[in-house]
């Protein structure tokens, strides 16, 4: 089965620099963990689209992450790396803007990088490609082994972790 894999940059991107001493969006690092995974019969595609955090997500990058989930999710499921911050407002604008679904779109992210250590990530987009194929049409949160309808979620900073509303 085809999942389309839309990458927005994110915590679950991030990476340490040693120049600034932070830990910055600087490349696209999905496909490095999507070949540790055993995915026999899935035909996953990545579109890197933009890199950063989602608090410097401006209006033109969520148009630009709109058109480009419209155009995927009419052939197949569409998952997006997206940052934590802001992946609500994303999957509500989703939601919104884009009718008459006939796959799944869901957001996941990370709480801590992918690479690090007790890193979310790699769980997060495991059980996205999972959900992907599972759930129905509609704009879903995956995280942390929980599904959450976008109109129906928050992030719960105190908690590091999503919550139904």
């Amino acid at each position: 089965m085809k999942i389309h894999l839309i990458t927005t940059g994110g915590t679950i991107e991030k990476i340490y620099s040693e120049q600034t001493g932070q830990v910055e969006n600087l490349t696209a690092k999905i496909d490095r963990y999507l070949q540790s995974l055993r995915l026999p019969d899935a035909q996953i595609e990545v579109t890197p689209l933009i890199n950063k955090d989602s608090l410097e997500m401006t209006d033109a990058d969520r148009a630009l992450v709109l058109a480009v989930v419209r155009a995927k999710v009419s052939d197949a499921p569409v998952v997006v790396t997206h940052g934590t911050d802001t992946m609500v407002e994303t999957g509500r604008l989703l939601k919104r803007e884009i009718g008459g679904l006939k796959f799944p779109i869901v957001l996941t992210g990370a709480m801590t990088p992918l690479g690090f250590e007790r890193s979310d990530g790699l769980q997060n987009l495991t059980e996205s490609l999972f959900a992907a194929r599972t759930l129905q049409p509609g704009v879903w949160i995956v995280m942390h082994g929980q599904v959450f309808d976008v109109d129906h979620a928050r992030k719960d900073r105190a908690l590091a972790r999503f919550v139904a509303e």
